[in-house]
């Protein structure tokens, strides 16, 4: 087992079908935890190529778990 200590928390508000998505992704790998899928997820994220960097005014709300539709179906 590692020394690894983790002294920083990350503190992220989801929606339910956020965390229902996260639990699901979870459940299915047999993850011990919700923080260690946040961590795997993180990491794949991280690590995916072409992965986009913030812009100049982004907000908090343009970056989802899941994608967002609008009532009609269509974005």
């Amino acid at each position: 087992m590692s020394n690894l200590t983790r002294g920083e928390r990350l503190q992220i508000m989801l929606t339910p079908e956020e965390l229902k998505a996260v639990d699901l992704w979870r459940f299915e790998r047999h993850m011990p935890s919700r923080a260690a899928a946040v961590r795997e997820l993180l990491k794949r994220g991280l690590d995916a190529e072409g992965f986009q960097t913030a812009g100049d005014g982004s907000k908090s709300s343009d970056f989802g778990v899941v994608k967002r539709t609008s009532a009609t179906g269509t974005d």
